[in-house]
């Protein structure tokens, strides 16, 4: 029988300051995107001590939507267009850049206090290249608003898109699906081939697809047009799939910025240096842009 993983990526140690390390997957050297996602950063299972936590000043964004999803913890979410959004595990927070945006990512002061559990998985999905310059926009959908269902020892939930007969009410602007996963000890769960190009990425224990043992930190990009099977180990396991339509060319990447046009990313890189982002009301702080 045909090897069910077409590639497997590996993600890699990043540090975004303050002691806060990702492991960071997309893009990778082997991969650039699997299906529109283009970036894909996996922080914790970590204990977060009294006095720390997340302090993302805030910075801007075009060309893409960034999608938070957590299995632990907390992120508060302010915006250039007036959003404040804590969110919590199994909700979503889908920002679209769009033709530009600004944000920041802090812990709230209450968690900070008393010290938490987080983990999380932060995606950027690149938007088509008829939307890249779409107006910036904010949503923030409840875990109890996402289609949800269990399978052979497998807790799904649909966090964007189409899977499985199931649509999530979440914005999007191609064909996309993002499914949180939770299995107990040996579940099996049946991976379709509802989209084009589909990965499973291993967020905690361990995931056996194949002749393959994925770990954390593990992205199995699985071959098209096959259901594929993946069984958790002895301890259990916490995953994310993801996927969809083969994207609409390539992408040029440099910090916040996802374009089609290198020009495009000049321009953002300019507007920045020069403060003609519009702010995050009440965060006089910013990131300011980087040498390269």
């Amino acid at each position: 029988m045909a090897d069910p993983i077409e590639l497997l990526v590996q993600g890699r140690a990043h540090d975004l300051g303050g002691g806060f390390a990702v492991r960071r997957v997309l893009p990778s050297v082997k991969r650039r995107t699997v299906g529109p996602f283009i970036f894909l950063d996996h922080f914790g299972p970590m204990d977060v001590p009294p006095g720390g936590g997340m302090e993302v000043r805030p910075h801007p964004h075009i060309g893409l939507a960034t999608v938070t999803y957590l299995f632990d913890g907390g992120i508060y979410h302010r915006d250039s267009l007036g959003y404040s959004q804590a969110i919590r595990p199994g909700d979503v927070n889908w920002m679209t850049a769009g033709s530009g945006i600004v944000h920041s990512e802090r812990t709230e002061p209450e968690m900070r206090a008393t010290g938490f559990r987080m983990h999380g998985v932060q995606t950027w999905v690149a938007l088509p290249k008829t939307h890249e310059e779409t107006a910036p926009a904010f949503e923030h959908v409840e875990k109890a608003r996402l289609p949800a269902w269990s399978e052979g020892g497998a807790d799904l939930r649909l966090i964007v898109g189409t899977y499985a007969g199931r649509t999530a009410p979440t914005s999007h602007f191609s064909p996309i699906f993002y499914v949180g996963v939770e299995m107990t000890a040996g579940a099996a769960l049946a991976v379709t081939p509802d989209h084009e190009e589909r990965a499973i990425y291993v967020a905690e224990g361990m995931i056996v697809v194949g002749e393959s043992q994925l770990g954390v930190g593990d992205l199995a990009v699985l071959a098209p047009g096959q259901t594929v099977e993946a069984l958790a180990g002895p301890d259990g396991a916490k995953a994310m799939l993801l996927g969809g339509a083969t994207i609409d060319g390539p992408r040029h990447i440099w910090w916040n910025f996802v374009s089609s046009s290198k020009e495009r990313i000049e321009k953002a890189k300019e507007d920045w240096r020069e403060k003609r982002f519009a702010m995050v009301a009440g965060d006089p702080e910013f990131i300011p842009l980087p040498d390269r």
